[in-house]
Formats: structure tokens, sequence, C-alpha cells
């Protein structure tokens, strides 16, 4: 799923890092590619290659790396080619890390791992799996990877000055007409930058750079987990390389037919429910943040927000770190809080809401909570830069989006009536309207796969009804259904014992549950 803070092995916690700019990367002749090149046609010696396993610490200052090296965990780079349809020419490298089987006897083989985003990285991922796992995790070689041109795997950065393109249109078209300008910068930023490569980021390329890896991992199949966008991932890797995996675990999953730069849209009504939900949560603590005593007051209170924001920024925050948020930013804070029903989640949103509220108000600006912070700055500084442009150069190479802005603006105003809070911003134009065209046709699913399908009810980023349709793409797959929960992304995450418990079975047994399970919240 598009989502404004990355899926990580910590949920939806901020990505602090920064990646290096490419800048001034070697020019890339522009072939077409065709349609589904795999092993052979040259690429014999990625597959063959193995990789030079080693510690994950780049310095002194790397805590990811010496955490990961504490862990005993490798790893290590795999060469791919830039362009699949040009072997020969330039290539790249995309970062694994691997927590080996200490089971060898009983062990079942590689699992390989995608934590969403587009644009996330999992390289730090295999301990807390192996947690997760429980007895079944030392049975398996836990490798995580950053996708090409995430985190470490040759980083693409366009210099953005915000670290996301989800913003809502605001409330007029004076502030529409300001974010088809600031998304058609975006999009030339990349271009000025990245021109060379930006042909080649696509969840395809991903995709063959996943089977290289299976290659040079000495497997003929890999099991797969992904979250989120990494659902789209693993379906697309399992229709380009039909037969190679053994075990497909899929949370949160995607609808393929309906992924691509507009994806949001399917899941408005899902994210305003759940602002509604987390509203009656709110009203029922007024005596701590202030935003009324029924869901209907506490909805109020944000349009208020929203509307005062319109009139002109709220500003938020005290010295050195201080921010002035619009009507096209404020829904951005309510979408990055919503993607959770748990207390903590919500406490955090009322939160921030209630700072923002006070602002409204015109009163002295606080201190903000780190989380706070941590978000304003990925939607209002360029410090995490690479996240977003890495993020909207995949979803723009994946498939088209309408180039008229008079498409998108008629959209939100139809949407306004129906969701006044979230539809301005699914509906909102962005990036993909000015990026080339992307070079393959969208995916298509035609082979089946023993899958694996996990989603609640109340997903406010991948609708549930998009794991029901790629069940039905899927007929061998399972799906498992949370019930009742507005949450994103469940395995190891949400501490729900029904969900874990039917996925360890899963990973341990390869056998998939006889008849699709369901699950309920209140499972501990």
């Amino acid at each position: 799923m598009i989502t404004p803070t990355p899926v990580t092995r910590r949920g939806a916690a901020v990505a602090l890092a920064l990646a290096a700019c490419l800048g001034a990367a070697p020019t890339v002749t522009a072939t077409a590619a065709p349609t589904a090149p795999g092993s052979g046609a040259g690429l014999d010696r990625y597959h063959d290659q193995r990789p030079g396993w080693g510690s994950c610490a780049k310095g002194p200052d790397d805590t990811m790396g010496r955490d990961l090296d504490k862990a005993g965990v490798q790893c290590a780079d795999v060469t791919v080619p830039l362009d699949y349809a040009a072997p020969e020419g330039r290539t790249i490298t995309v970062a694994i890390s691997r927590l080996k089987a200490t089971d060898t006897r009983h062990r079942i083989g590689s699992i390989l791992l995608n934590n969403g985003g587009p644009g996330g990285t999992a390289l730090d991922s295999p301990p807390e799996f192996r947690a997760w796992m429980k007895k079944t995790g030392p049975r398996y070689d836990i490798v995580g990877f950053d996708p090409r041109f995430v985190g470490r795997s040759t980083p693409l950065d366009c210099g953005w000055p915000v670290g996301t393109n989800l913003f809502s249109a605001g409330l007029s078209q004076a502030s529409f007409e300001r974010q088809v300008a600031l998304q058609k910068d975006l999009a030339a930023k990349c271009r000025a930058t990245n021109a060379s490569v930006l042909p080649h980021v696509s969840t395809r390329n991903t995709a063959r750079d996943m089977d290289v890896i299976r290659g040079a991992l000495g497997e003929k199949k890999i099991s797969y987990f992904g979250y989120s966008y990494g659902t789209y991932l693993g379906t697309v890797y399992t229709q380009m390389f039909p037969g190679r995996t053994d075990r497909v675990v899929l949370d949160g999953a995607i609808d393929p037919r309906e992924y691509g730069p507009r994806l949001l849209r399917g899941a408005v009504g899902e994210n305003e429910r759940a602002l509604a939900d987390w509203a009656t949560w709110a009203a029922a603590r007024d005596d701590t943040y202030g935003l009324g005593r029924t869901r209907a007051q506490v909805l109020a209170t944000i349009d208020r927000i929203i509307r005062t924001s319109a009139r002109g920024p709220l500003t938020v925050g005290t010295a050195p770190e201080t921010y002035r948020l619009d009507d096209t930013q404020v829904p951005f804070v309510l979408l990055a809080g919503v993607d959770s029903d748990t207390d903590a989640s919500r406490a955090s949103l009322a939160e921030q809401v209630s700072v923002l509220n006070k602002a409204a108000a015109g009163q002295q600006p606080t201190r903000l909570s780190p989380q706070f912070a941590a978000i304003l700055r990925l939607g209002l500084t360029g410090e995490q830069s690479h996240h977003g442009s890495v993020q909207s150069a995949i979803i723009c190479g994946d498939r088209a989006a309408p180039r008229d802005p008079e498409v998108y603006w008629r959209d939100i105003e139809r949407s306004r009536a129906a969701y006044p809070r979230v539809g301005a911003l699914a509906d909102n134009i962005g990036p993909c309207a000015f990026w080339d065209r992307p070079r393959e046709e969208p995916t298509e699913v035609k082979h089946d796969t023993k899958a694996l399908i996990v989603s609640a009810t109340g997903d406010p980023r991948t609708p549930h009804k998009g794991a029901v349709a790629l069940h039905g793409l899927l007929p061998s797959s399972k799906l498992v259904t949370l019930e009742g929960a507005n949450r994103h992304a469940l395995y190891g995450l949400y501490g729900n014992s029904c969900v874990d418990g039917k996925v360890n079975q899963y990973l341990a047994t390869g056998k998939l549950p006889a008849a699709d399970q369901t699950c309920s919240k209140q499972a501990g």
C-alpha cells in the first residue's frame, strides 16, 4: 500500500535513516524491456553468484548494523543488472541479510521478507521474525533485503523538500493548484537527478532481483513473507516465476488489479471509518485531550482545525523545531495516525490532534512529542527525501496515472460530501501524473498459488476487500480474517495469538488450512 509511514519491523515507525543520492549515474540506453526475462538470456552469472557474507555494520556509527551483528545476522550485496533487457550492461547492488537456521537437521529453507511501502526496508527484520516464528524460526534461513534503490541497495534520492507526496488537495481550488505545482516539481526533480535509472525502478524488476537472490542463495524454491505493498510484490513474483516459491504469506493484501498511483482511492471509506472509530475513543477521553465528548464533536473539532488551517497555516512546536501546517498537510497527519486501533496508537493521534486544536485556537505552541515531530519531519522537510522519492519512483514505474489535473479536481469535488476529511487526499494529484510512462504493462494474475492471505476487516491501508479479491484470483490460497480490527499489518505486530498461530502453523508444516479461517480481535 502507499503508506505515509513505511511498514517496518516496528509497524508504523517512521524510517529515520537517509540514503545517498544516485545523482550523476551513468546514462543507460533506453531499450525496450522484454515481457518477462528470467533465468538464462545472459543472466546465469547473476544467479550463480555466491554472496560474500560478512558484518552488517558499515562503520562505528551504524547502530542497526551493530545490532544485527550482535544478533548473529550476516550481510552481503547481490549484483543484479540495472536493465534486465541488457544484462551485460551496467549493474547495481541489492543489500541482503541472513540469519541462518540453527536447527539444521530440520531446516526448511530460506524465507525472504518484504515490509511494504513501497520503499520499505527489511534488512533489519530477521531477528524479530525469528522471535515471532517461535519454534519454527530456527528451521529457516531468514533473509531480509532492501529492494533495488531502497535503503542500502544503490539508493535513489531525488532531493525532494518533503519525504512524501501524500498530501490533500485542501479546501479550495487555489490549494489544489499549489498541489499541482508541488507534485509537478517533485516529478521534475526525479527526472533531473535520476533520469538514467527511473525506467528500471519497478516492481517487476524487483521481482527479477528476488529471483537472482533465490539463485544466489542456492535455493530451487524460496519461501516469502510480504506485508502491504509486499503482498503485491509477492504476487508479481509468483506470476513471473511460477513454481519457484515454497510457502507464501501475504499480510494486508492488495488486489493486484487495483494497485497503482491512485490506490488510496479504494481505501477512502475505510480511512474515514477508522477516523470515526478513533473519534469515539477520543470522545471517551475528553478530560485528557479536550477534543469533544461525542464522536460528532471530535469530528467537528477536526473539521474546524482543517478550516482554520485553510485560512492560514497553524504553527506547532517550539524552537528550534517548529512547523506550519495548512489544509493540504493536516489531513496527512490524520492519515498517518489511523493505521492501528491499539490504545497506544490512538493516544498518539489524540495528542497530535490536541496540539493542532490548540494551534487553531491561537494558543501558545508547546513542545512536540518525538512521534509527532518525526511525522512532521517526514511530511514537511526533506530529511526523508529518499523515502518519498523511491516510493513514487516504484509506483509511477508500475502503472500510469491520469495526466490531466482536471480529472483529479472533479474526483476531489465529488468525494467531499461522503469523505470530508480523507477524500481530498485520496483523490489528490501526485507526481505520477507528470512521470514518463512505464516500460512494461502491469502484471496479470494467471498462475494459481498456494498462499496464506492475512487481513483485518477494518484495515485502513489495504482494505479487506482487496484480500478477498486476491483470494479469488488464487483459488488454492486460504484467507485468514481478523474480525473487527482497524489495523494494517498483523503478524507479529498486532499481538493476536490466533493470527500468529495460524501463520506459524503454516510456516512450520507447509500445509494450508483446510478452509478459510476467522480470528477474533479479542484473541490475546
